[in-house]
């Protein structure tokens, strides 16, 4: 990790069974120079001990809002004008309705409420408690507010079922909070960036269309990654199952050729066009009023090419315009992708292959490529946020 040195942070751990990992998220930011503080729940204490995170901070562990040992005067108002970041994590469902609704009951929630530092969040629950109305609406209250969600881990839970809901890896999560304390706020301030996101749809009949496996996340990431550096940001979005991105305008489209006339209206006054959305290829050549019906024969389809966006932006693209694409690849990933990178004239391309563990649709994380005239970089497997960090890191790099 890169040095924290000056930089406070508080982590509030909550009473949920992979309050274990926090003990190596504390670990990890102190050795990076981070002064960290840790604020417990009262259920936090039946998992983990304070004094595993004393040891590790150096710093007193508060669990009673009305302790007194402490060095703080008003311990929730100090702590909170005092940190640069607070953690949650992991985040209940209890706490997650706490912080949505404005209810300070205890040490963590009256210290939330009090701070007016970034806050970062990351649930970790069962997953039918995840994806309750309730606990959907509150995540999203909090985006709306400029809290920073990271996304859950999706594999096998403690209570037995399978699903979203894990907590990400500490190393995870220690990343976000160097990435985050050490970014520059007001990097990408009066740059316009159109980000494309998610599948296309191309309807069959009423009931059937023509699509891919995007979750759009990665566009997600990348758009409020540059809402957080202070951009201007319009989210051109197929159809996702994924919480608006708070502070980007979403432009939601379904098919190619909509996606394509989107982009064809923001182009003129965007400074950055980073088209990660995975465009249907083609279309059916006609679509049926009506249900197509099963019968005993075979059925043949006739496809027609949809509208090439990256190549109507070749055509059309303006002075200082910067255009990155994006490359999905199950073969050859970088002598394909460096052919579109020519191709299409593009500034950049970002390659990934389905053949990559840990890569691709439908995942939190992506192993991706960046790719210029200049050369590659080959980046590491990490959340998609972080990647959407690292490829605008390198988008301002090679701005001209």
């Amino acid at each position: 990790m890169r040095d924290l040195s000056g930089k406070c942070v508080v982590l509030g751990v909550t009473g949920g069974i992979a309050a274990y990992k926090m003990a190596n998220v504390a670990s990890a930011l102190t050795k990076a120079g981070a002064d960290v503080h840790v604020i417990m729940t009262e259920n936090a204490v039946k998992f983990i001990t304070p004094l595993t995170f004393e040891t590790l901070t150096h710093n007193a562990c508060v669990t009673d809002t009305f302790d007194r040992s402490t060095p703080y005067e008003v311990t929730h108002v100090s702590l909170a004008k005092a940190a640069d970041l607070i953690l949650v994590a992991p985040a209940t469902a209890n706490v997650i309705a706490k912080m949505a609704n404005g209810i300070a009951d205890d040490m963590l929630t009256t210290t939330l409420l009090a701070a007016r530092s970034p806050i970062l969040v990351a649930p970790a629950m069962n997953t039918a408690m995840l994806n309750h109305p309730a606990t959907r609406q509150n995540i999203r209250t909090l985006r709306e507010r400029g809290v920073r969600i990271l996304e859950p881990v999706s594999g096998h839970l403690a209570c037995g079922d399978t699903g979203s809901g894990k907590l990400p890896e500490p190393e995870e999560l220690a990343a976000a909070v160097e990435r985050e304390l050490l970014k520059d706020r007001d990097s990408m301030k009066g740059l316009r960036v159109t980000v494309t996101a998610g599948p296309t749809q191309e309807s069959l009949d009423p009931v059937r269309f023509l699509t891919n496996h995007s979750s759009g996340r990665m566009g997600y990431s990348i758009a409020q990654e540059a809402v957080a550096r202070g951009a201007e940001v319009r989210l051109i979005s197929g159809p996702v199952a994924l919480d608006p991105v708070s502070g980007a305008e979403i432009l939601p489209v379904t098919t190619a050729e909509e996606m394509l006339h989107a982009v064809q209206e923001t182009l003129p006054d965007t400074d950055i066009l980073i088209m990660a959305a995975a465009v249907s290829d083609y279309r059916p050549e006609e679509e049926s009023d009506s249900k197509i019906k099963k019968s005993d024969s075979d059925l043949t389809l006739n496809l027609v090419r949809n509208p090439d966006i990256l190549g109507w932006v070749a055509e059309h693209r303006h002075d200082g315009l910067f255009v990155c694409g994006f490359s999905m690849e199950t073969e050859n990933l970088l002598e394909n992708s460096r052919g579109k990178l020519s191709k299409k004239h593009l500034d950049m391309i970002c390659a990934n292959s389905l053949r990559e563990p840990g890569a691709g649709f439908g995942v939190p994380t992506n192993v991706v490529t960046i790719i210029t005239e200049d050369g590659t970089e080959p980046l590491p497997k990490m959340p998609k946020l972080q990647v959407a960090g690292k490829l605008l890191d390198s988008i301002m790099e090679h701005r001209v």
